[in-house]
This record gives structure tokens, sequence and C-alpha cells, in this order.
């Protein structure tokens, strides 16, 4: 079910499990985190796009992807218009959290400030399980 809007934000909860594996849904509709280092696009640097997982939106473009040792995939900057920001005042501490403006599903947090050499000085610290990787063109 789409919204006016195109969105898929109103799907009910046995939509999305039948559509997402349990660690998916977890992440994805219940904020939950995955483990560091065990997911597949941390270390992971081929040419391409970053999907949501739930609905397909593109979200990053493998050009702003770098290696921040964190544990999880990072990106400096989400393609304009795919991802949306709240305030995540969980576990005792405030964050920003991320996620997909199409289907409203959780995708990681941004941190600012750290120090990375990168064009923004953000680092959107993604859960793998979040995302579906679609090759550049003329890559398999």
């Amino acid at each position: 079910m789409s919204t006016k809007d195109g969105s898929q934000k109103n799907k009910s909860e046995s939509e999305w499990r039948a559509i997402l594996d349990p660690v998916q849904f977890a992440v994805l509709r219940e904020k939950a985190t995955e483990k560091p280092g065990l997911g597949k696009y941390n270390n992971f640097f081929e040419s391409g796009i970053y999907r949501c997982v739930g609905c397909g939106q593109p979200l990053y473009k493998s050009k702003a992807k770098f290696q921040s040792g964190c544990g999880w995939p990072a990106f400096y900057e989400g393609i304009p218009g795919a991802i949306s920001t709240h305030t995540d005042k969980s576990h005792g501490m405030e964050r920003t959290e991320i996620t997909c403006s199409s289907c409203g599903g959780h995708l990681g947090h941004i941190f600012k400030g750290e120090g990375f050499q990168t064009p923004t000085n953000e680092r959107h610290c993604v859960n793998s399980v979040c995302l579906k990787f679609t090759p550049a063109e003329g890559k398999e």
C-alpha cells in the first residue's frame, strides 16, 4: 500500500514481516542495530547505488561511502530527498536518526564533527541489513 505521494509508510506490520527477514524487520521497523563488523556492506566498495531493502528507494551513491572503522557502512551524504532526519533521545543520549523518506524505515544515525576528511564532516552510520546494492551499469 502506498500513500498519495508514493511512499510506503502505511504498510501493516504483517505486510512488512512478509517482505523482510527477522533481522531486517527488527532494524528497519523496530529501530534495532545490527552487530558491528558483521554487515555485508561494511567493507564493500563497489561502484553503484545503495537502496532501501524495504522499498527499493535509492539512498546513497557509492562515491559517498568511506571507510570509517566503526563497524557499519559509512557515507558522508545521502541522495537528496532520500533520507529524513529525526532527533533520537533513546539510550540516554541525543543523536540524529536517519530514516528512508519513502517507507520510514530506520537506517541508522548521523554523527558530525568526528574529523573524517569528507566534504560534509558527517558520518551516516547505516545498518547493512537496511541496504540493497545495485551495481553501476556495466557491472555485475
